[in-house]
């Protein structure tokens, strides 16, 4: 990997962490249940806070977009997220939600002059994307920008976030890799366990064809791992994720980027040290 995309996935890194505090976080559960949505898990909020930016969407085009779900999981949840309030009061909940969640998370920090420098550097970033072809990423970045810095970084962290998986999906596409291959083939590299992929609907059965139509392509064993040539597509796939990630971060001078990572620091510790995010994912950080 090139010293450019390896900074490039170490940012990454540092901003999903920061960005999906909200699907966790109390006071997004809160704001959440004072919606009309229920809270005794976090499916019906995260389809709702995620999906908002495209407007009263149906089944379909949230599954095109967060590609990884079974169908039946995405219908058990849209439309029907609607129902219970509009994207607009969905939008103005998830702005409340991180803002409360910061607050909490930060204390005076939220409002302190190394995240307004983060909130400045990260925006430049942001506005900078080629949200062309990327509809969560345009999505997001039509919104308005909002004027407090702590929020400013959550609303950036989303945009490049989401421009980055808009990117990581094209790349699974260019892999013949549809939604549930994707996600054997990355518990294959042991990104994660493959019970933790089950969180996305997808059943037994549909896990186990899955997995034969890897092995007979040649990318899997029968014991589930990947093989040599499963770990090179894999490999290759997060390498055009991170190239068709990277240009936005060239709006920064190394100097400026270095700098980023340093002010990001304290977010992404104060993040993993809520205890708040799961210790391993479907995304693989810290594992790819």
């Amino acid at each position: 990997m090139s010293e450019e995309l390896g900074r490039v996935r170490q940012l990454w890194h540092l901003l999903e962490p920061v960005h999906a505090v909200l699907y966790y976080a109390p006071e997004a559960f809160e704001e959440a249940a004072a919606l009309g949505y229920g809270v005794d898990e976090r499916w019906p909020s995260y389809f709702a806070w995620r999906a908002a930016p495209l407007g009263a969407v149906g089944a379909d085009r949230v599954g095109e977009t967060f590609y990884s779900f079974s169908p039946g999981m995405v219908g058990a949840h849209v439309p029907g997220v609607w129902s219970v309030a509009s994207p607009d009061a969905v939008l103005a909940a998830r702005g409340r939600a991180v803002d409360r969640a910061y607050r909490t998370l930060l204390g005076e920090g939220a409002d302190a002059p190394d995240t307004a420098e983060a909130a400045a550097l990260l925006r430049r970033v942001a506005e900078a994307a080629d949200t062309a072809d990327r509809p969560l990423a345009a999505a997001n970045a039509a919104l308005p920008w909002p004027d407090a810095p702590h929020l400013a970084v959550w609303h950036a962290a989303t945009v490049l976030r989401e421009h980055r998986g808009d990117g990581h999906l094209a790349a699974l596409a260019d892999a013949e890799l549809d939604p549930v291959e994707a996600l054997v083939s990355f518990a294959a590299i042991g990104a994660a366990r493959p019970e933790v992929f089950a969180s996305r609907g997808w059943g037994d059965e549909e896990w186990r064809a899955a997995r034969e139509r890897l092995e007979k392509r040649g990318l899997v064993a029968g014991d589930g791992t990947a093989t040599e040539a499963g770990r090179a597509l894999r490999g290759e796939v997060e390498r055009r994720t991170d190239e068709a990630a990277a240009g936005p971060w060239r709006v920064l001078t190394d100097v400026e980027r270095e700098r980023l990572v340093g002010l990001l620091g304290p977010l992404w510790v104060a993040a993993i040290g809520s205890g708040l995010l799961p210790s391993e994912n479907t995304l693989g950080i810290g594992k790819v």
